[in-house]
This record gives C-alpha cells, sequence and structure tokens, in this order.
C-alpha cells in the first residue's frame, strides 16, 4: 500500500472490499483497525461467482485475496454473515492461504463442513459458531450477529465495533415480518444500535432501483400452494438450492394435495440435511429417489430440483433436453420457476423454458406470476425504513454493480444521509474517526478455479481459450536438415480453421522458411517468429482472421 499519506490517515476503522462492490457476487469485504503497517484486519464473506461465456472452462471465481494472505499474521478472522454461495463458496478453495479462525452461525457452519469434506479438509479449519445477539472478540474488533431475513434461513448483519468507531455492515437482507422459517427481521436491535451509533453503514445495493418494498415469502407460499392445488399432471418446482424456506414451501404444498417429494441434486439435498440438523425443517416426511419418479400416478408426485438459473448440468436442464437418466416430463405437466432470473442467466433461463416448451410441457414463472418468487434484497421502501432506524453518519453501498452503487448513494443522500462514499474492490476508505474517505488502495482482482487447479484470473488460460474461440489454432511443424533446407513439406494442423487453407498456408510457411538467410535459419526462435507471422498474413488474407499460430521446429 502507498506510503505517500499523512499519518492522521493511516488510523482508524477501513473498509477494503475484495470482491461484491464492482459486480454482484463472489463477496468478500475487509475492515481494518490500526495504523497501515501493522493494520489488524477482519474479513467479512469469502464468495464465488461461477464462470460463464466469458471464461470458457473455468467452473468458479473467486476475489483475489493476495493482499491479506501477504499480511495472515495480522488477520483476526473470516466471519460468514450467511451460507449462500456468493458468501461462503470460495473458503474451501481459499481458507489454505488464510489459515484463520472461520466465524458462523449454525446453519452456515452445517453447510460449510460439507464443503471442506468435499475438499478433503474435514477437522482442519477452526469453525467457530456462534449465536446471535451475543458479541464475540476477534482481535481488536468485538461482532455482533443481528438477525434479519433473507432468501436462506440464519442470514444476519454485523454490529462491528472497534476503538476508533462502529460499522453496521448489513449482509444480504430484506424485511420480511412474516416469514416462512426462522425468526423475523430483528428491527427492535437495529433501533437499539441507531441509538448507539453508526459510524458507517456498509449495505446491499442489488434492489435499490425498485420501488415499494419486497413481498413476504408467506405470499410465495400461498401462490405455491394455490398453483400445486389445481395442477392436473406431474409438478417440478426449480428454485435455489439453498433456498430452504421455498424447499418447505413447496413441500407443504405437495402433502396437503396428496403428493409424494422427490429431491433432484445433490447440492439441494445437503441444504435438506443441513436444515434438518439445525432443526428448521421438521415433519416433511420422507422424500423419494429420482429413480422412484417415474412409478406414481402424475397427479401424486412433485420433483424438487436444482436448475432455476440454467445451469446445462443442473436436473431442470437435463430433464428439458429429455436426458435425465431417471426423470422425464411430459404433456400436461408443468415447471414451475420459483426464482428470479439473475441478470445474465437470460440466455440459459430461455433455452430450457423452450426445451420443456418442445417436450409439451406447462411453465410458470415470475413473469407469469410475479408472486411465485420474493427477492432476498431490500427495495428502495425498505432501504429507507433502515435507515431511519440506524441513522448512519456514512452510507457505503456494496453488494451490486456500478450502477447499483451510484443509485443507492444518491438514494441515501435525498433521505437525508450525510455522507455517501462509493468504494470499489481494491480501494481503502476510513470510515471512522471524521469522515468516510478513499485513502488508498490495495491489490484486488479475480482467480479462476480452473479444473482444479487456481490459476489467474486476468492473464490465465481462459483469456488464450476465449481468443481460441473466436480465430482458432494452426500448429505447423518445420523439419529442417542439416544443411539447413526443409527436410519434408510444412505440417500444417488445423483446429477451428476452415480446411481449405491448409495449402495456402503450407505454401506460405514454406516461403517464409526458404527466404530467410541460411545463416539466421540456424536460430529456432527467428524460424519460429517468422513462420509464424507469415502463416498468420496468409490466413487473414485468405479468411480475414488472424488464427494463434503455433510452430515447431524440429531439427533432423
Amino acid at each position: 500500500m502507498s506510503a505517500k499519506r499523512r499519518k492522521s490517515e493511516d488510523q482508524g476503522l477501513v473498509f477494503l472490499p475484495l470482491g461484491g462492490t464492482n459486480e454482484i457476487g463472489m463477496n468478500c469485504y475487509c475492515y481494518g483497525v490500526g495504523p497501515a503497517e501493522e493494520r489488524s484486519w477482519l474479513m467479512v464473506d469469502l464468495g464465488v461467482k461461477f464462470g460463464g461465456d466469458a471464461e470458457p472452462g473455468v467452473d468458479v471465481i473467486l476475489p483475489d485475496v493476495g493482499f491479506i494472505t501477504s499480511n495472515k499474521r495480522d488477520l483476526c478472522g473470516l466471519v460468514i454473515t450467511h451460507a449462500h454461495e456468493d458468501h461462503i463458496g470460495a473458503v474451501p478453495w481459499l481458507w489454505p492461504q488464510l489459515e484463520c479462525d472461520v466465524h458462523c452461525t449454525p446453519f452456515a457452519a452445517e453447510l460449510l463442513k460439507l464443503k471442506l469434506k468435499e475438499h478433503g479438509l474435514d477437522g482442519e479449519v477452526p469453525v467457530i459458531v456462534h449465536q446471535p445477539g451475543k458479541p464475540f472478540k476477534a482481535g481488536p474488533f468485538t461482532v455482533e450477529y443481528v438477525e434479519v431475513t433473507h432468501s436462506i434461513p440464519q442470514s444476519h448483519a454485523l454490529y462491528i465495533k472497534t476503538e476508533h468507531g462502529k460499522v453496521l455492515h448489513s449482509g444480504d437482507w430484506k424485511i420480511d415480518r412474516t416469514p416462512v422459517l426462522g425468526k423475523p427481521f430483528n428491527e427492535k436491535r437495529f433501533i437499539e444500535i441507531g441509538k448507539e451509533g453508526v459510524d458507517a453503514f456498509i449495505c446491499d445495493s442489488t434492489n435499490v432501483l425498485r420501488e415499494g418494498n419486497s413481498i413476504s415469502e408467506s405470499e410465495v407460499s400461498s401462490t405455491l400452494a394455490e398453483i400445486i392445488r389445481h395442477a392436473p399432471g406431474r409438478v417440478a418446482v426449480t428454485t435455489f438450492a439453498s433456498h430452504v424456506e421455498r424447499i418447505a414451501s413447496a413441500v407443504r404444498a405437495a402433502r396437503a394435495n396428496g403428493r409424494e417429494v422427490v429431491i433432484a441434486g445433490r447440492a439441494m439435498r445437503n441444504t435438506i440435511e443441513a436444515a434438518r440438523i439445525c432443526g428448521l425443517i421438521e415433519n416433511t416426511g420422507a422424500f423419494l429417489d429420482e429413480g422412484e419418479f417415474g412409478y406414481l400416478p402424475p397427479d401424486k408426485i412433485m420433483l424438487l430440483c436444482t436448475g432455476s438459473q440454467g445451469e446445462p448440468r443442473a436436473a431442470i436442464a437435463r430433464i428439458a433436453e429429455d436426458n435425465h437418466p431417471n426423470i422425464a416430463l411430459e404433456k400436461g405437466d408443468l415447471v414451475i420457476f420459483s426464482a428470479r432470473t439473475i441478470p445474465g442467466n437470460e440466455k440459459e433461463v430461455g433455452s430450457v423454458v423452450n426445451n420443456l416448451a418442445r417436450l409439451d410441457v406447462d411453465v410458470i414463472t415470475g413473469e407469469d406470476v410475479p408472486s411465485i418468487h420474493s427477492s432476498g434484497h431490500p427495495r428502495q421502501g425498505e432501504l429507507e425504513q433502515m435507515y431511519g432506524w440506524v441513522k448512519p453518519k456514512a452510507l457505503i453501498p456494496m453488494h451490486g454493480e456500478a450502477r447499483h452503487l451510484r443509485a443507492h448513494a444518491k438514494f441515501g443522500s435525498e433521505k437525508g444521509i450525510a455522507q455517501t462514499l462509493v468504494v470499489a474492490d481494491g480501494q481503502v476508505a476510513r470510515l471512522a474517526p471524521g469522515p468516510a474517505a478513499l485513502i488508498d488502495e490495495a491489490p484486488s482482482g479475480v482467480l479462476h478455479v480452473d479444473g482444479n487447479l487456481i490459476v489467474p484470473g486476468v492473464d490465465g488460460p481462459a483469456k488464450q481459450r476465449r481468443k481460441l474461440s473466436f480465430v482458432g489454432m494452426v500448429i505447423a511443424t518445420v523439419l529442417v536438415d542439416d544443411r539447413l533446407d526443409l527436410a519434408d513439406d510444412v505440417s500444417i494442423i488445423l483446429d477451428g480453421v476452415p480446411e481449405g487453407l491448409s495449402d495456402e498456408l503450407m505454401v506460405a510457411a514454406e516461403k517464409a522458411y526458404t527466404s530467410l538467410p541460411k545463416p539466421r535459419r540456424k536460430d529456432t526462435p527467428t524460424v519460429e517468429e517468422t513462420v509464424r507471422l507469415s502463416i498468420r498474413r496468409a490466413a487473414e488474407a485468405q479468411w480475414g482472421k488472424k488464427p494463434v499460430v503455433k510452430v515447431i521446429v524440429v531439427r533432423v
């Protein structure tokens, strides 16, 4: 970090996002206390997002926490706000670099333990379980979990106290006074926190562009029950694997209408098992295996499955393609998409819906019945309520794209918050004492999980794969004899390049080689580069594109 700052800027409580303020997902936030050279750090959440078309071959994208790992002796712990993938998914991948205590509430701890076991870290990571309303110490930080409502049980805000100031980290939240599972939003405690004082409110920005208030999960539950009650054939409900409330609502609706329940998707089974261990799901009856789906009458079965975001390997995508090994749907059956399509996933979800339509299966989405899903993030009405309760001196938007953060800062100013500050990933903001301000920068970025390896995100293998997907590859093998002449025709292998170019590229390669004076033919890098450029020029002249060219020189 830069050393060219006034000493006063080094002091106090600071905020450093390493993921979650440039885009939605991959949340990772750090709070620091003390002078820059010996600052103590507390990390909040460590999430992932999943690779898309821009990251071919990449399964998972992680925040680059290299700055913290280089200072891990000053890391006081990692605090998890809730159990969604974009908040805990990176822990198994990156904990070996951090080697710190991990603080959770019970449900997040159960899901995290399953993930750690899958990564061979069972029993190695110190997972410390806390209850809301009971503050705990992590170095110079005193942290309290405060109940909020969200689309997964036991979601929490964090009230963080230090000698330099107090910060309220909202986590993901909405105000739901009639949730299906768990405790309602803890309005009373937030009002108390406002009276105690909040120097900075770090707040969820996902739905800041939407007016009004979120609908309650209980309304979604009623809508699901009504649809399932009138469905004449098989019913499949696809939602987020972690959405325990939605799963519980669908199961209750199925049982009320005499339907057995089949679960498809390992992630959903893991979530249900963790919820049962924590006492969140009770009296749901036994669930059937996938193999039993086809043996019951259509009006006596309901399928709960993953794939609401169009994931190609998820259960509903395979069912829609009619290639699932155990489950098939047909005319008269119904699929309910009880989830909002995350921006960027529209194409994938649309493909699944169209495949279902080709099977003559009926589909209901949030566009058809808005109350089939409720977002877990606050709209403007809820944000304004929260501002009134906690009365922060400063608002720092988080959890959103650039447009969300800026809109949130503007909205907060309009509602009377004296200071608002937009902080991007890698920027260090002083929160207290004094006015909130950007004071420094730290290294940040992304890492890719490529197979079993963690590789650089910006200049890693995915960058080359993107290029190959547009222009293909030419591999040229040049055989050179001891007189420095060509020992045979140049061999051309095309991958993703039109086959008709082979002869032209071979001629171009041979001309390029023979044009070199014999003394220069002795230098392999010179031969490789000369032939490479000639092949690229010839391909562009014939094809209009410049492929990736690899030249292999073999001296015989």
